[in-house]
């Protein structure tokens, strides 16, 4: 089954109103949207969360792409506050070697599906899918895409590693590394600036979309961030290696090979030697590193991040005094991410009725844990190919800002490449497991609407399908 732009808009005509989306599975995006379900009054559904059981459904949702029955058994059986450690407390588990990626040279260039389905691949088989899910955000925070970075380089593979690698450390740390990763040195232009010539774009991102926000810093601070941050290359190649290039003339180019994961290499030539700088209020002899520091000295920095952390894992309305709250415990805490992610997690606000459901699944998030619910661990291949469509690429977001968040996920357009996706990923899956666990994945609360397509479907396969393409599936 297939479901088209015209057949939706035969029974949007029909309902009398464009946005009925895939009205004839009842997926209308405006029941999609978060903040619309529960209440009192009216309601669709109940929040369920008085229960340790959806509980820690609501945990798996947010953090690991959902989970298989045997995952949520497993922490269902530990419980809420015994699992949030273990996710919080196990160490990555290292994806696979990539070969093609480590020999990607302009000898030969490195194959983004490939790239973008050995990330999909790990996502549904890591035993650590906490992991996977943080470098996802870290992934459209600290943005690269390989059209700018190019993939005659394995420096786009490296970064996903990296970004792996930190993402529960501490932001001073992060940071660093943020600033030498070869990948953004490339994106972002520091690799060609110099203490003569700055190039302000990375200090501008730096501030404005990594670290402090709009309206925390001013223009001569990007001038004095760019000078101080000046100097800095991408890593050395390990060797050359000798490609012809047009044959009949008997033309060779000379291309760079590169070996182990590498950073940025700092040429003291091509700094700044001004002398004393005033960046942020302070005026001193700045460095990449200095830099850094004056930074996380800003309250603001510590909120910037907390806000931006409980919007993909909280809630995008979200009080300031939440943010206050959970904020100044991070810095206090030396910016450590793996506190403030338990704080969040283990907060009364995360767990409270109107966190319920309370945001929409990006199309990466609703893929894999489609994928995962069926047990169709090898259908990653259909993910990589159904992303363009809902708007979600890896290694490609749309600008350095990243992806959006949230309701910008949901148009009639991405609501019909979802069932198409749910549509396709059970044309290939020869025998789903019972319906009783796609109302497991959706914790046994649907609205009526829901509920009814269910009761009158005619097969477990129709069951799944209207499941996972259910408004209630799209929300996390």
């Amino acid at each position: 089954m297939s479901v088209t732009r015209r057949s939706v808009l035969g029974a949007a005509a029909v309902g009398g109103t464009a946005a009925a989306g895939a009205r004839l599975l009842g997926l209308d995006p405006a029941r999609i949207l978060p903040g619309m379900q529960s209440g009192a009054g009216g309601a669709q559904w109940a929040s369920p969360l008085g229960s340790e059981k959806a509980r820690v459904a609501h945990l798996l949702r947010r953090t690991t792409f959902g989970a298989t029955l045997a995952e949520f058994e497993r922490s269902a059986s530990e419980g809420f506050s015994r699992t949030v450690d273990r996710l919080l407390e196990t160490r990555p588990a290292p994806p696979p070697d990539l070969p093609a990626a480590n020999g990607a040279s302009a000898a030969g260039r490195l194959d983004a599906r490939q790239l973008q389905l050995w990330w999909v691949d790990h996502m549904l088989r890591s035993p650590t899918p906490f992991a996977e899910r943080m470098t996802l955000f870290w992934h459209g925070h600290f943005t690269s895409d390989f059209r700018k970075v190019g993939l005659r380089t394995p420096f786009v593979y490296w970064q996903n590693l990296t970004w792996r690698d930190m993402a529960l450390t501490d932001l001073r740390s992060m940071l660093m590394r943020v600033t030498t990763d070869p990948a953004m040195l490339r994106y972002l232009d520091l690799s060609t600036s110099t203490g003569q010539n700055p190039n302000e774009n990375y200090a501008r991102e730096l501030m404005e979309l990594f670290s402090l926000g709009v309206g925390n810093y001013k223009e001569d601070d990007v001038r004095a961030a760019a000078q101080a941050l000046a100097g800095w290359t991408e890593p050395r190649p390990q060797g050359f290696t000798d490609v012809t290039v047009d044959a009949k003339n008997g033309v060779t180019r000379r291309y760079p090979t590169y070996g182990d994961p590498a950073t940025g290499v700092f040429v003291r030539g091509r700094a700044y030697k001004g002398g004393p700088l005033t960046f942020l209020g302070k005026r001193a002899n700045f460095d990449a590193q200095s830099v850094i520091d004056q930074i996380l000295a800003q309250p603001a920095t510590a909120y910037f991040i907390t806000r931006k952390v409980a919007q993909h894992f909280l809630s995008t309305r979200i009080d300031e005094q939440y943010v206050r709250r959970l904020g100044d415990r991070f810095r206090a805490s030396r910016y450590d991410m793996k506190s403030l992610m338990h704080d969040l997690l283990t907060s009364p606000e995360f767990a409270a009725a109107q966190s319920y459901r309370a945001l929409v699944k990006a199309p990466v998030e609703m893929m894999v844990h489609s994928l995962k619910a069926l047990g169709a661990a090898d259908l990653g291949r259909l993910a990589v190919q159904s992303s363009a469509n809902m708007g979600q690429v890896l290694f490609d977001p749309p600008d350095v800002g990243g992806w959006p968040n949230n309701e910008a996920w949901i148009s009639s357009n991405n609501v019909i490449a979802r069932v198409n996706f749910v549509s396709a990923a059970l044309q290939q899956v020869k025998a789903p497991p019972p319906a009783a666990e796609a109302v497991v994945q959706l914790d046994g609360v649907f609205g009526a609407q829901t509920a009814g397509l269910l009761n009158r479907a005619r097969d477990d396969h129709m069951r799944w399908l209207l499941a996972l393409a259910s408004p209630e599936f799209q929300l996390k």
